[in-house]
C-alpha cells in the first residue's frame, strides 16, 4: 500500500506511455474495439423530433410512463416512449424555462448527438418548441446502477459484474474525450444505465447540463469536486473526481463521502471500505488495486488526478471474465425490444391488404402477365405469417372463420377477384374443403 499517496507524483509518466502493443489491450476488454461504423448502423441519426410526436409517444407525457427514479418530483422527468416505429426511447423533459434560447439548446443537443458508442446511451434527437425542452436517447431496458447496487433484491452485483461497470464506463468516458466532449456533469450511480444485453452504458444526458445557467451538480456537496465548490466551474479533472465517487459506491456497496473513504485508505484499512457482500469473490491484490485508483483520482488538487487513458489502461487488465455475458454475471434474462418495422412500398401494400396498390407497383418494376409464377421477383416474397404484425392486420381484415393457415404459408378468400393482380390471381388454388378461391398473401421485404 505504500503506492498511496496523497500526491501521485507517477501518474504523469503513466499517462504519457502509449500501448505497444493495442492488440493486448483489446483482447484484456474482450474485444471490445469494433468498427464506429457498426455502431452507425444500428444507432439512428440525430433529429428533430415535433412536440405533438413526442406527447404521442408519452400518452401525453402520462406519469404512468415515467421511469426516472424520482418519479414526478424530480425538475426534469424521464418517459418511456414508443416511437411510431416500435422503437422505445427515453424521454428527458427539462422543466420549463431552462433552456430559454431553443436555438441554443438544439444546437448544444446537436452536438452531442453527434456522439455514438457502444459504451453510451446514444442521443437519437431533441425537441424544441414553445417553452418544451426534450432530449430523446436510446431506452436502456435494465435499470440503473444505483438500483442494482443500493437496492438489489434477489443478489448484490458481483464483483465482475462490478469490475465491468468501471471498465465501459472508463471506455466511455475515454471516448467523450477523444471527441472533445470532455465535460461530464454530475457523473455518479444514476448516470450509469444497463442496456437489454446487460452491458452498462453511460448516459449521454449528462453531457448536457440540466439547464443553461444551472449548476452541474445536484448530488451532497460532500461528493462534489474541490475546485466545483470553490470556483463553481467544472473541468475535465472534475469528471475524473466524479469517477472516483463511483468507484467508491462499487467497492463498498454504499456511499461513502471521498473524505472518509481517503481517510480509511491513509490508515492502511483498505479492506475496511469494501463490501461485505463480496467476501470471497475478488483477489485481495485486485481490491487493492481499485482502492488506489479511487485514491487517484479523488487527489484534492486537479493536476493531481489521472487522465481517461490511465483510467482504461488501469482497470483493463482486472477483466478475469470477459466471455461471460453481463445477463449472466447479473441472473437477468433477455428483454428483447420489438424491431421497427420496415418495410418496402410493395410490402406496406401487401400490410394494407390493398391489391390495387401492390398490383400497380409490380407493374412498374416491369411484372408483365405472361411471366406468371416463374418471375424472379416471386422468390423475394416471404409468407405473410411469418411476420406477426401483418398476420395480425390479416385478422382484422378477415374474419378468422376465413383465414386459412397451412403450416408457414398463409391464404386467405379473394376479396376482390377482378381487382386482384393477374400474378396474384395465378396463384390461386382450390381448397378440397372449401368451394371458393383462395390466394398466397406474400410480402416483400
Amino acid at each position: 500500500m505504500g503506492c498511496i499517496q496523497s500526491r501521485t507524483s507517477n501518474i504523469q509518466t503513466l499517462q504519457d506511455e502509449e500501448l505497444v502493443e493495442g492488440e493486448k489491450l483489446d483482447l484484456l476488454n474482450g474485444g471490445e474495439h469494433r468498427d464506429q461504423e457498426d455502431i452507425n448502423q444500428v444507432v439512428p441519426v440525430f433529429k428533430e423530433y415535433s412536440l405533438s410526436e413526442l406527447k404521442q409517444a408519452t400518452n401525453g407525457f402520462s406519469s404512468d410512463k415515467i421511469v426516472s427514479e424520482s418519479g414526478e418530483k424530480a425538475p426534469n422527468v424521464v418517459y418511456k416512449a414508443k416511437l411510431d416505429n416500435s422503437r422505445f426511447v427515453a424521454v428527458k423533459r427539462f422543466s420549463k424555462l431552462s433552456w430559454p434560447d431553443a436555438q441554443q439548446f438544439i444546437a448544444e443537443a446537436s452536438g452531442v448527438g453527434k456522439l455514438r458508442h457502444k459504451r453510451l446511451v446514444n442521443l437519437i434527437g431533441c425537441c424544441a418548441e414553445g417553452d418544451e425542452r426534450l432530449l430523446v436517447a436510446e431506452f436502456m431496458p435494465n435499470d440503473t446502477l444505483s438500483k442494482h447496487l443500493f437496492h438489489w433484491d434477489k443478489q448484490p452485483l458481483p464483483w465482475e459484474m462490478r469490475l465491468r461497470v468501471v471498465n465501459y464506463i472508463a471506455q466511455a468516458l475515454d471516448h467523450c474525450n477523444t471527441e472533445n466532449r470532455k465535460i461530464y456533469h454530475d457523473l455518479n450511480a444514476y448516470r450509469v444505465l444497463f442496456d437489454e444485453d446487460g452491458d452498462p452504458r453511460l448516459s449521454s444526458f449528462g453531457l448536457m447540463k440540466n439547464s443553461r445557467d444551472g449548476k452541474s451538480y445536484s448530488t451532497n456537496l460532500a461528493y462534489t469536486p474541490p475546485e466545483f465548490l470553490r470556483t463553481g466551474r467544472v473541468i475535465p479533472e472534475s469528471v475524473i473526481y466524479s469517477y472516483g465517487t463511483v468507484l467508491l459506491d462499487l467497492l463498498s456497496g454504499k456511499h461513502i463521502p471521498p473524505s472518509h473513504a481517503l481517510d480509511l485508505i491513509r490508515g492502511k484499512n483498505v479492506l475496511v471500505v469494501m463490501d461485505s457482500s463480496l467476501e470471497g469473490q475478488y483477489a485481495n491484490e485486485d481490491a487493492t488495486k481499485l482502492v488506489e485508483l479511487a485514491s487517484k483520482c479523488l487527489q484534492s488538487e486537479a493536476r493531481d488526478r489521472p487522465n481517461t487513458k490511465f483510467l482504461v489502461s488501469a482497470v483493463a487488465p482486472l477483466q478475469k471474465q470477459t466471455e461471460v455475458t453481463s445477463l449472466s454475471l447479473m441472473g437477468l434474462q433477455k428483454v428483447t425490444a420489438p424491431s421497427p418495422a420496415m418495410f418496402s412500398p410493395l410490402g406496406k401494400a401487401c400490410a394494407k391488404m390493398d391489391l390495387t396498390a401492390v398490383h400497380d407497383i409490380l407493374l412498374k418494376t416491369g411484372y408483365r402477365d405472361e411471366e406468371g409464377a416463374e418471375n424472379e421477383v416471386k422468390q423475394q416474397f416471404l409468407w405473410l405469417s411469418s411476420t406477426p404484425f401483418i398476420s395480425a392486420s390479416l385478422d382484422a381484415f378477415f374474419s378468422p372463420s376465413s383465414i386459412l393457415r397451412a403450416g408457414p404459408e398463409i391464404y386467405v378468400p379473394q376479396r376482390k377477384p377482378k381487382n386482384c393482380c393477374p400474378q396474384l390471381q395465378q396463384n390461386l388454388t382450390k381448397s378440397t374443403t372449401f368451394d371458393h378461391s383462395w390466394i398466397y398473401c406474400p410480402i416483400l421485404i
